[in-house]
């Protein structure tokens, strides 16, 4: 079972497990969301997903549309601003954050992704495939 939390614990879950992707992304709604060059999201199917407290603790903020959907939600515990997992029931699988693990997935990150909106002031240097906005719409569209 890999468990997970927030920074005041308020908000705790359990995952069965991850299925991936474990996707780094660099575009600007996850780097400003991370406070970070990007943001490491693992993928989860709902199902392996169980909110074990902190519920009432969970806010979420849906920022408008850019270009078209999906749109852009977050959810972050509204105690001490981490960002948390709640996932859509209506969805067969989701992502969470993975900075917010407190056991080892089992998964490593499998690539880069929006690498065209990466921050200048951050350099890719490991060897995981690196794919831009249009290149990752042809990968998912397979």
């Amino acid at each position: 079972m890999i468990k997970g939390s927030c920074l005041c614990g308020g908000v705790r879950f359990e995952i069965e497990r991850v299925v991936g992707p474990f996707e780094l992304c660099h575009c600007s709604r996850c780097r400003k969301v991370s406070g970070s060059a990007f943001a490491a999201m693992l993928g989860v199917r709902v199902e392996d997903f169980r909110l074990l407290r902190g519920k009432e603790l969970i806010s979420t903020y849906e920022a408008p549309l850019l270009e078209g959907p999906p749109p852009y939600r977050t959810a972050f515990c509204s105690r001490c601003g981490s960002p948390v997992p709640d996932p859509d029931p209506n969805t067969s699988w989701f992502e969470i954050p993975a900075g917010i693990l407190e056991s080892d997935p089992a998964l490593r990150p499998d690539k880069h992704i929006f690498t065209e909106l990466k921050a200048p002031w951050f350099e890719i240097t490991d060897r995981l495939p690196q794919f831009d906005k249009q290149t990752l719409r042809e990968l998912r569209q397979r």
